[in-house]
């Protein structure tokens, strides 16, 4: 007997997703001196060899068209503390520059890499896919740095309850 949910009644699917405690993302970009990023709460490695990783971007956010025309994106893991990440998640680089009061520096393709985070990673964009409210990017790696003296990374029930900076 089966007991799965159907898409009629997500309630199921809901619970088991509100028991997940993934870690969250900073996804920043470059693309034409125009730079972006955003708290991302969809990302994982999706192949081993090669080496590959996807991260979801919300089609709402100002990130996902910078990103859309992007060769690179670099994926931060967030350190604990919800201030970085309600700096990346809750105001729009529609109305503001993001990158004027966080420390910095460019990386690979111009995409700006966060100061004082655990680890990064720049991925070059080997394709995208639209999925449903979220456009999935697929990246190779070409460069990261880890820093094993950094505290754990933010997960998602740690910046549950951040306020999107975009609507919806």
């Amino acid at each position: 007997m089966s007991t799965a949910t159907s898409s009629a009644d997500p309630g199921g699917f809901q619970a088991f997703v509100q028991s997940l405690n993934y870690p969250v993302h900073i996804v920043t970009t470059a693309v034409d001196g125009e730079r972006a990023g955003c708290l991302v709460g969809f990302a994982g490695q999706c192949s081993i060899d090669p080496a590959r990783f996807v991260v979801w971007i919300s089609k709402a956010n100002h990130t996902h068209r910078v990103a859309a025309r992007a060769r690179f994106l670099a994926v931060h893991l967030v350190p604990p503390g919800r201030g970085l990440a309600e700096h990346f998640g809750s105001v729009t680089g529609d109305d503001v520059d993001k990158f004027a009061t966080v420390p910095w520096v460019p990386g690979p393709g111009g995409v700006p890499l966060l100061s004082g985070v655990p680890a990064w990673f720049v991925g070059q964009v080997l394709d995208r896919a639209d999925w449903g409210d979220h456009t999935g990017f697929l990246l190779d790696p070409v460069s990261a740095r880890n820093d094993p003296a950094h505290p754990a990374a933010l997960s998602y029930r740690d910046v549950r309850g951040v306020e999107p900076g975009h609507p919806a």
